[in-house]
């Protein structure tokens, strides 16, 4: 079964809240539309218990601290855009938060609103 963001996955290892936004970014980034498919199937077929484990298949995850004290993952998109996510490992949930170019993530006022 092709996996990626626009089908129905029966028993995902991990579960994308929300995919209809990875779609939004797809649509409106066309230039990066693969990529984000190529993450997504990834993330789904993934069986991830912490971060050392998640950057085995995915090595540009990074942990950011942000200003609510929470911690989010941010993976490099291309070369030109940032991932934002939430990851809860114990319910195997990946939240997405935002999607960022590089010159918009190194600003940093993202993470006031986080």
């Amino acid at each position: 079964m092709c996996r990626h963001f626009g089908d129905t996955l029966a028993h995902p290892l991990m579960r994308i809240i929300t995919v209809k936004r990875l779609r939004e970014y797809a649509r409106r980034h066309p230039t990066i539309a693969t990529t984000l498919n190529h993450w997504t199937q990834l993330i789904t077929d993934g069986d991830f218990a912490n971060l050392v484990e998640l950057r085995r298949a995915l090595p540009t995850a990074d942990q950011v601290k942000v200003a609510s004290g929470r911690t989010v993952t941010v993976f490099n998109i291309t070369n030109h855009y940032r991932l934002i996510t939430a990851i809860h490992y114990n319910h195997q949930l990946v939240f997405i938060l935002l999607l960022l170019t590089h010159t918009e993530y190194d600003h940093g006022h993202w993470k006031k609103n986080l």
